[in-house]
This record gives structure tokens, C-alpha cells and sequence, in this order.
């Protein structure tokens, strides 16, 4: 089961219920953990509630998804993120910081990809965060930037897995391949995180390491990136990412984990103001978000 947020007619967030035909069947509330809160409250699994619902309010009221203004399906107070979770992300990270230094035939993207523990950091916040069809910014101070697909989960407090979505981790490879203490810069401005379109209910995933991921590139209508991948590849569990993110750390409902990308576009490509970024995941749908480049703006010492 696919869950959304989206505007209604009284330009209110309101989630619903996506089926396969792209109709949306709206739901009384306006995020995501209002549901979940509820669906604990009546000892039920958010799946069994969502169908309680429908159950008694019917499907009468009948939105079309293309028609949707649509919102991140969760208002997530924090998205972290995890690195060097595939062996095409470790050797990419390789690549990066060989371009400063020659000489690294190991480099701490190696020990992190074989460490117990696994590289999280803060990703952004939902005041920098975008949903669907919103422009994501690229940095106007970085010259080598790709979008990083990701499969997203979606977390209570307590660090329970309640559902999994598509999540874009934006990345300025220059700048983290320069020092790996730049990965803040390399990885947190504004506008540089999507995720979307839904929430699927983790109950209603049978496998979630058996996911397909696409990541498609348009530039001025035309694809420059087609790539693919599969969760099969992989390192390290979902469960096991959130067991570290939640210890002795503070965890706020609706957070998003995303889980690290198995795909990234060749070296010597860079994203440019314009293009359009297509992430799908059959199973959750496809995220798209157009580009923008940041216009940069002098600084200004006060004395």
C-alpha cells in the first residue's frame, strides 16, 4: 500500500491512499505519523487501519494523481544518511579523493565500507527538504554535482522501520573528494534533499532488498544518464543502519534514513542548471525533480 501527502482544494496537507490505476483516495489526516499515532492507538498496524478506514468512509471522494500538488509523504523533522553502503559508492568515493591525492591506494572510504560500524550523517532538515517537482539547488561554489538515488526509511522514535520511499542525496564530489571534514558542505545546503513520491507501508513490501532502482537524467529533453541498480548489492541491513543512528542519539517520529546509492553517474558527468532528475523505484513510484543552480553571493565581513 502506497501512502501520499499532497494539497487538497482547501490548500491543506492531506494524505491518501495511491492505488494502481493513480487514483488517490484522501485520508483524514495531514501527515503521515498522525496515521501511524492512531493506527498504534487502536492497536492495529497502520495497513489494517488504513483499511478500517476505507472500509467505513468508502471511496467516493476520487483524486488523479497527475493532478496532485504532491508533498514529501512524511513531514520528516530530520533526513540523515548513509554512506559507502554499496561497493559502487566506495569506489566512487575512492575516485573522489584520488583526485587530491595520487598516492592513496586505501583510503578511509575502504575502512568505513569493511567497518562495523557504518559512516551516517546529518543530511537535512525539513526546512531544506523538497518533495516531487520542486527544484533542487545545485551548489554555485562546486563544479562536479550528481544526484545520489537512494531507497529512504521511514522511522518512529523508537527507530521501528514503518515504511520505505525514494530519497535523493545530492552531492558536490569535489568538495567532499577534497577533505572528507567538508562532507557537511559537500552534502547540506538548501534545497538539496528529495524525497517522495510515497511511503510504502514496510507490512505491504514482501522484500525490500529486492528492489529495482533507475536513475534517469534529461537535458534539454534529452536522457544523458541511464543507469540501474538493486538493493540486492546492498551491504548492510536496514535494521542495522537504524541501530546505529539511534544509539545514545535522540530520534524524532517521521525521521527518513536514507540508505546509501548503488548508482552513480560517470566521472566526468556534472549536473547543470536545467536538467531534470528521474528516480524510480517500481514499487514506490518515480521521483522527479527539475535543477537549479544557486547564484553565488558575495560575503560580507561587519568589523
Amino acid at each position: 500500500m502506497r501512502i501520499i501527502r499532497f494539497l487538497n482544494n482547501n490548500d491543506k496537507p492531506t494524505l491518501g491512499v495511491l492505488n494502481s490505476q493513480q487514483q488517490v483516495f484522501p485520508l483524514p489526516y495531514s501527515d503521515f505519523m498522525e496515521l501511524v499515532n492512531e493506527a498504534e492507538n487502536k492497536k492495529c498496524t497502520p495497513l489494517q487501519f488504513v483499511q478500517l478506514i476505507i472500509d467505513k468512509i468508502g471511496t467516493n471522494e476520487v483524486f488523479i494523481y497527475d493532478q496532485l500538488e504532491l508533498l514529501t509523504p512524511v513531514a520528516a523533522p530530520e533526513v540523515w544518511a548513509s554512506g559507502v553502503t554499496y561497493y559502487k559508492s566506495r569506489q566512487a568515493r575512492n575516485y573522489e579523493a584520488s583526485n587530491w591525492d595520487e598516492d592513496s591506494s586505501k583510503t578511509f572510504y575502504d575502512k568505513v565500507y569493511d567497518a562495523e560500524r557504518p559512516e551516517l550523517f546529518m543530511k537535512s532538515t525539513e526546512a531544506r527538504t523538497i518533495g516531487p517537482n520542486k527544484h533542487l539547488n545545485i551548489r554555485s561554489d562546486s563544479e562536479w554535482q550528481i544526484p545520489e538515488p537512494e531507497v529512504g526509511v521511514v522511522i518512529n522514535k523508537e527507530g521501528k522501520i514503518l515504511g520505505y520511499t525514494i530519497g535523493n542525496d545530492m552531492s558536490s564530489r569535489d568538495i567532499e573528494g577534497e577533505n572528507p571534514l567538508y562532507l557537511p558542505q559537500a552534502k547540506i545546503w538548501k534545497n538539496s534533499c528529495s524525497f517522495g513520491p510515497t511511503i510504502v507501508l514496510a507490512e505491504s513490501l514482501p522484500d525490500p532488498y529486492n528492489l529495482e532502482i533507475k536513475l534517469s537524467i534529461y537535458r534539454e529533453g534529452i536522457k544523458v544518464v541511464d543507469e540501474s541498480a538493486n538493493t540486492n548489492q546492498l551491504k548492510r541491513k536496514y535494521e542495522e543502519l537504524v541501530s546505529f543512528l539511534t544509539r545514545d542519539n535522540l530520534i524524532l517520529d517521521g525521521t527518513v534514513l536514507l540508505t546509501g546509492t548503488p548508482i552513480v553517474p560517470p566521472n566526468e558527468f556534472t549536473l547543470q542548471d536545467g536538467d531534470r532528475i528521474e528516480i524510480e523505484i517500481p514499487e514506490v513510484g518515480v521521483l522527479t525533480n527539475p535543477v537549479k543552480k544557486l547564484i553565488s553571493k558575495e560575503s560580507h565581513v561587519i568589523n
